[in-house]
């Protein structure tokens, strides 16, 4: 049965009491902030409009100690990247027994890291882009040389495009490095691969998870940006992606695969790039907390799929009745 079938029938057995007393978790300290506020408001007015008991709580602008006395059955996690994606605050709403929404302690931690995550994939035999961790010590002719030029030079705990640049030539690694060590310790440099965008969320778990449509994105100058991602209304998502099909089922079979190896549960969106010069895909990363904002890429797959924005979140935090955390 279709996954869009399955909520459909989970939802129909579900009553907004039966959430009880619902937190949500937005804001946070990350970089991606302002990203998580839109996720969070926008998961809160969907609870609210369904009848369920929600309530924000920001750790950002609060200790996250003091969810404890929120009395919260359960929460949805809309914050992103560090402090909400990493597993810290998963593992404290494990301390208190608290359900929550996407994956444990292990898969958030080990995703939000680039550098581990490519070390996972690349075991389990998966395509992602070669790469190298770059230090102030770094050789930067010997960096260009092994990956090639262009490259993309990152933070390696960062999302939404944050710290992020494309070099073209020797000269500008150490500037590119300078911006990204700006904003983490760990950097990562990768090999450029030239072609789609593409992204493709996962619902569910070990065996039973399940690749939604794929999302091709055509961004204003090939540019996907943090204004791109979120603000501009020149960028287009593709959903049919108008690629072959067989293109398509390689992607879900790819993030399917990137998703079990990490251990993911509930959701997540892998981002992943379709090399034009063989069509061979490679895995970019892996979002275990994507977002929910009217820019979002998993409201757009499920709403593919057969299912509401409101239908989906509460679909995700059904998925916290059914297993101890």
């Amino acid at each position: 049965m279709p996954w869009g079938e399955r909520v459909k029938i989970d939802l129909a057995k579900l009553k907004p009491s039966d959430l009880g007393k619902v937190g949500v978790l937005l804001g946070g300290k990350s970089g991606e902030r302002e990203i998580s506020l839109l996720s969070g408001n926008g998961v809160l007015s969907a609870l609210l409009e369904n009848g369920v008991d929600a309530h924000v709580f920001d750790p950002g602008t609060r200790s996250p100690t003091e969810i404890s006395k929120e009395g919260f059955d359960r929460v949805f996690i809309a914050l992103h990247g560090r402090y909400g994606e990493d597993g810290t605050i998963q593992g404290l709403l494990e301390l208190l027994e608290i359900p929550y929404t996407g994956s444990g302690v292990l898969a958030s931690a080990l995703s939000i890291d680039k550098i581990a995550t490519k070390q996972i994939w690349l075991s389990n035999g998966l395509s992602t882009p070669d790469f190298e961790e770059l230090t102030p010590e770094s050789n930067w002719a010997a960096v260009a040389k092994h990956l090639g030029l262009p490259l993309i030079v990152k933070p390696a705990h960062e999302g939404s495009s944050l710290g992020l640049t494309k070099v073209k030539t020797v000269e500008e690694l150490p500037a590119a490095y300078a911006k990204a060590a700006s904003l983490d310790s760990k950097v990562i440099a990768e090999t450029c691969i030239i072609g789609d965008e593409l992204t493709c969320p996962v619902v569910g778990e070990g065996h039973s998870a399940e690749a939604l449509p794929v999302i091709r994105i055509v961004p204003p100058d090939a540019n996907y940006d943090f204004h791109n991602k979120y603000f501009s209304n020149d960028t287009q998502y593709c959903c049919p992606t108008g690629l072959d099909e067989d293109v398509n089922q390689k992607v879900q079979a790819l993030a399917l695969a990137a998703y079990r190896a990490l251990g993911c549960r509930t959701w997540g969106r892998a981002d992943v790039m379709l090399d034009s010069r063989d069509g061979k895909p490679y895995l970019l990363e892996m979002n275990t907390s994507p977002g929910m904002t009217s820019h979002s890429l998993v409201p757009m797959a499920a709403k593919a799929a057969g299912v509401s924005y409101a239908d989906l979140v509460l679909w995700l935090l059904s998925q916290t009745m059914d297993s101890k955390q």
